[in-house]
């Protein structure tokens, strides 16, 4: 792995740690001062469509076209690719204007399609909706620019970005703690308070998007808008669009299913709450709650390496180098396992006492907070082949492979989908939500199983003794950590039993740390290389 991709996965890690610490903060002051029940879940509903988009481009899905285009366009046009980039942001920037468009119109039909909660919380999920939904055009903006930026080779600031939007999500958020409304009762908000909530959110991500701006013309580039397409190549990019826009909309269906499912759970159980008792959250905030943290090490790892990683991986497509594709992605496969299997394990072992210290104030209970932490136990158990899936779908996207990628998300929206649905019938209803995460993670061993396959097929072998060897070392590696840390996990309750977030949390970072030790240690005593060469790339600073 090069020097230059080292550096920039670093600076990429530090802004990414940033931005998901302060987004914890945020969700944990939104919690605070919304709940997690039914105007929690209103909010979340109403969230979904933009927060989707932006969470399926972060898993690099307008990547898959726009990096590797831009990379050609550099290496083959005599202007460096400027004109080509010119048009390309040109008609994103339109399609993306008119999307947002019909969509705003269209709220209170994207509510219907997307909630099946207490009918009392629809006015108010229609109504942030109309507020939240202009966020897919900023969203796409910050994307856009990112990808320009990552094209030229600047990776920290896309990262860095969120921050922004972070800050002024929790100002928002802060605010609204002095707000009076029963969490459980939608027509206690005010009209004051729904436009704080709506516009607030609103303006982070238009703030997420504006300060990349600066940032590209730093680089040397101004975008000139230009409709001039006739001959201008973009015909090829639109043909891969045209997949990709399959697989978003293959991924959204499957989590328009998973919304109706938890809305509707929550629905079922607030019915058989008596009237005037605390109605637990057991929807789709929840499961957003603890998907985010889920995302962590995900996030932190995974996408740090692998948006560096795309271009030069694309590079070596267009240089028709498969060696050089095969070695990257090995490469990249390795430094990602030393880190997401350790963290599967931590997240399993401690996912009660996090949701539990972390969603536990305000208008929430502890039992609201020990749900979320349940969820992201059972996320967990798919963060491993979720995080490999993630990084064998980029050497399809590297070939300009977009077609593929989307029959790999057929299969795995499929998957979620039947298994959601042949299992929470038979489920009570405050524990559907739960079993939506464990579907959602039963999924991902099939899309490892699906994409393992055909990127080997593609490809030919991809180093396999050295990848299979350090899977296997740090297996064993969590596993003793995980042993050890369940010891002191138990040990430590014993001594102190008790459930308040004083107790709860020194208990369980002196377990996480016994973990973490230990994991260490066996990978040291079994010469797991990986291990200081992650930390290397993951700590060094950035030019």
């Amino acid at each position: 792995m090069s020097t230059s991709l080292v550096r920039s996965s670093g600076v990429m890690a530090l802004g990414t740690v940033a931005s998901r610490l302060l987004g914890f903060v945020r969700n944990i002051v939104l919690a605070a001062a919304i709940g997690t029940s039914v105007v929690g879940e209103t909010f979340a509903v109403a969230n979904t469509v933009p927060n989707m988009v932006y969470l399926l481009v972060v898993g690099g899905v307008i990547n898959a076209v726009f990096v590797p285009q831009l990379v050609r366009a550099a290496k083959e046009h005599p202007d460096g690719g400027k004109a080509y980039t010119d048009r390309l942001l040109t008609v994103t920037v339109l399609g993306l204007l008119a999307l947002t468009v019909v969509a705003t119109v269209a709220a209170p039909l994207i509510v219907d399609l997307v909630y099946d909660g207490p009918a009392g919380g629809r006015p108010l999920a229609v109504l942030l909706a109309y507020w939240c939904l202009p966020q897919i055009f900023f969203y796409g903006v910050y994307t856009v620019l990112g990808q320009v930026l990552n094209a030229r080779g600047s990776f920290g600031p896309m990262m860095w970005a969120p921050i922004a939007n972070n800050v002024v999500a929790i100002a928002v958020g802060l605010l609204l703690l002095g707000a009076s409304l029963d969490p459980s009762r939608p027509a206690t908000v005010s009209s004051a308070t729904t436009t704080l909530l709506g516009a607030g959110t609103t303006l982070g991500v238009v703030v997420q998007a504006v300060v990349l701006l600066p940032v590209l013309r730093r680089t040397g580039y101004t975008w000139t808008p230009r409709l001039d397409l006739r001959g201008s190549g973009l015909g090829k990019a639109a043909s891969l669009a045209r997949w990709t826009i399959g697989f978003v909309l293959v991924n959204q269906a499957a989590y328009v299913v998973v919304t109706r499912l938890s809305t509707s759970a929550l629905a079922d159980y607030a019915r058989t709450v008596p009237r005037g008792h605390h109605v637990r959250g057991v929807g789709i905030a929840a499961y957003q709650n603890a998907y985010l943290f889920f995302m962590l090490p995900h996030a932190v790892v995974t996408v740090s390496l692998v948006t560096a990683l795309l271009p030069a991986m694309s590079s070596y497509a267009a240089d028709d180098d498969v060696r050089g594709v095969r070695r990257l992605l090995s490469r990249t496969l390795r430094l990602v396992t030393v880190a997401v299997v350790p963290a599967s394990a931590g997240l399993v072992l401690l996912g009660s006492s996090i949701g539990g210290v972390l969603f536990s104030h305000g208008d929430n209970d502890r039992a609201d907070g020990s749900y979320v932490g349940l969820l992201l136990a059972a996320f967990a158990a798919g963060l491993v082949p979720f995080a490999f899936h993630h990084v064998l779908l980029r050497s399809f996207y590297a070939y300009e492979d977009t077609r593929t990628p989307f029959r790999i998300a057929c299969g795995v929206s499929a998957t979620n989908v039947v298994l959601a649905l042949l299992v929470t019938p038979f489920v009570p209803a405050e524990w559907r939500t739960f079993a939506l995460a464990c579907a959602y993670a039963a999924s991902y061993w099939v899309a490892l199983c699906i994409t393992g396959s055909l990127a080997l097929r593609k490809l030919g072998p991809l180093d396999g003794s050295p990848t299979v060897r350090t899977l296997v070392r740090t297996v064993l590696a969590a596993a003793a950590g995980t042993v050890v840390g369940a010891v002191v996990l138990h040990v430590l309750r014993d001594l102190a039993p008790s459930a308040s977030t004083a107790v709860v949390l020194p208990e369980a970072a002196l377990a996480g740390l016994a973990l973490v030790l230990v994991y260490l240690a066996a990978c040291a005593r079994m010469h797991v290389r990986e291990v200081p060469e992650l930390v290397a790339a993951l700590t060094r600073r950035g030019r």
